[in-house]
C-alpha cells in the first residue's frame, strides 16, 4: 500500500481498520502515523500493539494518545517514568493508577500539583481492562 492510497481512504475506512480484529500488517505503519486523532487513538488502545508501536505512541505529541498508552500493562520502566513526569496532567492522571508504578513514583504522584492526579494516585493500582465489541479487536479501556 502506498501513502497516496492510504490518504485516499475515508475516515470511516481508516476507523474500520484501526478496530479490525484481522489487521493486515501493512496497515499498521499508516495507523501509527495517522493524521486523525480519533483513528490513532483507537489504534493506540489495541491490546495487540507491538513494542515498537507502543514506544512510538508513547512519544506522540498529542496528549490524548499518550493518555491511551499510559494505561497499558506492557509499558517499560522507562515509559512509566516518562509518563509520571509528563507535562500534561491528564497523562499523569492516567498513569497514576497503573500497577507498574513503583512506590517512589506513586509517592511523587501523591504530591503532584494537580488535585485530580493526587486523588487518582491515592486510589491505588487498578489493573487495565479490556473491552471487545463484536467484530472488533480487543481494546484497553
Amino acid at each position: 500500500m502506498s501513502d497516496a492510497s492510504w490518504r485516499s481512504m475515508s475516515l470511516e475506512e481508516r476507523l474500520k481498520w484501526a478496530l479490525s480484529p484481522e489487521l493486515p500488517g501493512h496497515y499498521r505503519p499508516f495507523l501509527l502515523r495517522e493524521q486523525w486523532v480519533q483513528t490513532r487513538c483507537y489504534f493506540a488502545r489495541r491490546v495487540d500493539l507491538l513494542p515498537g508501536e507502543v514506544a512510538a505512541l508513547a512519544r506522540d505529541d498529542d496528549y490524548v494518545i499518550r493518555l491511551c498508552i499510559a494505561k497499558r500493562p506492557d509499558l517499560s520502566a522507562e515509559q512509566v517514568a516518562e509518563f509520571c513526569t509528563d507535562r500534561d496532567p491528564n497523562v499523569r492522571y492516567a498513569i497514576a493508577r497503573n500497577p507498574l508504578l513503583t512506590d517512589i513514583q506513586r509517592a511523587g504522584l501523591l504530591a503532584d500539583e494537580d488535585e485530580l492526579v493526587r486523588t487518582a494516585a491515592a486510589k491505588g493500582p487498578r489493573p487495565s481492562q479490556e473491552r471487545c465489541r463484536p467484530g472488533q479487536a480487543p481494546l484497553l479501556r
